[in-house]
C-alpha cells in the first residue's frame, strides 16, 4: 500500500496515525526526537525511523535519505503548546512556535516532493492545523499565528501539487496528548472544558488517526486543500447563549 512518513511518530497523536495506518498495511518511516520511544513504537510497528528534532537543519534531509525514492504519503503530527499572553510572549518563543509547527511542515514536504512525486499513485499529505486559528482564543496568539500558516500552507501547496498529490490538513479541538498533560492535570479544568463543546469531551489521538487514515487513502482520493475540524463541534456551534 506504499510508504508513509510520519513526523512525530513517537508523540500521542503521531503513534496513534502509527498504530492506525500499520492495522490498514500501510509500510511506514517515523521520524520523532525520542530515540528510546520511537525505537519502542518502531519496533511494534516493523517500521524505519529516523532520529532527530525539527529543529535541526539536517533532519528533513537525513529523512529524504532514508525513507528512499517512493513515498505514498507524508503526516506532519508536531507541535507545540505555548499559551501566553502577548505581554509575556518573547520573540524566540514566538519564532520557534513558528518554526516547529508552520517552517517544518514546509520543510517536510519540501524535502520528500520527489519521492512523494515519484509515488505511482497520487500521494497525499496531512498536516496539522488548530480550532484557534478561526476561533480567537486568549493566550493563543503565538500557536494561532503558527497554526494559521500551516493553514494558508495547505491550500498554497495543494494548488501548487494537484493532480499528482493531494494536501490536506486536520484543526483539533483540546486533545489528550502528553503534550497537554501540564494544563490537564485538574479534573475540574478538564471537566470545564470538555463542556465547552457540543460533544462533551476532549479529543483523543486515535480521533485525528481515523481521519488521517482516511486522507491518506485513496477513499479520499477527489479532496485536497480542505482543513478539517476534527473538534466535538467546538469551531462551529455554540451550545450555550
Amino acid at each position: 500500500m506504499g510508504k508513509i512518513v510520519i513526523f512525530g511518530g513517537s508523540g500521542g497523536i503521531g503513534s496513534a496515525v502509527a498504530s492506525r495506518l500499520f492495522d490498514e498495511g500501510y509500510d511506514l518511516h517515523l521520524v520523532g526526537r525520542d530515540e528510546i520511544k520511537l525505537r519502542e513504537i518502531a519496533g511494534k510497528f516493523d517500521a524505519n525511523y529516523t532520529v532527530g528534532d525539527v529543529n535541526e537543519q539536517d533532519l528533513f534531509t537525513r529523512v529524504a535519505e532514508e525513507a528512499g525514492e517512493q513515498v505514498a504519503g507524508l503526516v506532519y503530527a508536531v507541535g507545540t503548546m505555548n499559551l501566553k499572553s502577548l505581554q509575556r510572549l518573547t520573540p524566540e518563543e514566538i519564532l520557534r512556535d513558528f518554526k516547529v509547527n508552520a517552517l517544518g511542515a514546509a520543510l517536510s514536504v519540501q524535502s520528500l516532493l520527489s519521492a512523494l512525486k515519484n509515488n505511482p499513485e497520487h500521494a497525499s499529505i496531512v498536516l496539522f492545523s488548530s480550532v484557534a486559528v478561526d476561533q480567537g482564543f486568549k493566550m493563543h496568539a503565538s500557536i494561532s499565528m503558527a497554526k494559521g500558516a500551516v493553514s494558508g500552507l495547505t491550500r498554497a501547496l495543494a494548488a501548487e501539487l494537484a493532480p499528482k498529490v493531494r494536501v490536506n490538513a486536520i484543526a483539533p479541538s483540546l486533545t489528550e496528548t502528553p503534550l497537554t498533560e501540564g494544563m490537564l492535570s485538574n479534573p475540574k479544568m478538564v471537566e470545564a472544558i470538555a463542556n465547552m463543546h457540543a460533544l462533551p469531551r476532549l479529543g483523543k489521538p486515535e480521533d485525528m488517526a481515523a481521519l488521517v487514515a482516511f486522507l491518506i487513502s485513496e477513499r479520499s482520493n477527489w479532496i485536497t486543500g480542505q482543513i478539517f475540524g476534527v473538534d466535538g463541534g467546538r469551531s462551529t456551534l455554540r451550545i450555550k447563549s
